[in-house]
């Protein structure tokens, strides 16, 4: 296999191995009416318009992709520490038995990011006796200059003063 340009065998002269003048002018006119040829090969101007318009429609709806992918990335990441934020709250409110003095509001931060809550406690709406408790743990943050929210609940029992004392007994 040989690289390289190929040589035309029409315009060789036998004897010498080499191209003669008047053989090379005529290869040198097919070339050039070849070329020629291949010159006029380019896209109209209803093609450019045509595919300059179809990049004016796609690229914008690209962009616009890209970003809902990235603001649901960080909507998505930012609510799962809103979710661990919550939960620990609620674990906290309920091990300390601080949830039933009313409504709470704080803000934690994790990383560089600020996420503020709010602790609510109201009656269980399926309890009649008012004996249990509706803990609602509510988490926003902002992702791209919008806000956001997690909510998290949890029930929780009203400390009885004769269930303190018999546990101390024990």
């Amino acid at each position: 296999m040989k690289f390289g340009t190929p040589t035309n065998k029409k315009f060789r002269d036998r004897s010498s191995g080499r191209t003669s003048a008047l053989n090379s002018v005529a290869g040198i006119r097919r070339l050039t009416s070849a070329a020629a040829g291949r010159s006029c090969a380019a896209f109209t101007l209803a093609e450019v318009l045509a595919a300059m318009l179809f990049l004016a429609i796609v690229i914008p709806a690209a962009v616009e992709a890209l970003h809902v992918a990235s603001l649901a990335g960080e909507v998505a990441a930012r609510k799962g520490v809103a979710a661990r934020i919550g939960d620990r709250i609620l674990n906290e409110s309920i091990v300390t038995t601080n949830w039933n003095v009313g409504s709470q509001t704080g803000t934690a931060a994790e990383g560089a990011e600020e996420f503020h809550w709010t602790l609510n406690n109201q009656n269980w709406p399926v309890d009649t006796t008012a004996a249990m408790r509706l803990l609602t743990a509510e988490v926003t943050f902002t992702a791209q200059g919008h806000d956001y929210s997690v909510g998290l609940s949890t029930l929780a029992g009203l400390p009885t003063p004769t269930a303190a004392t018999a546990n101390l007994n024990r």
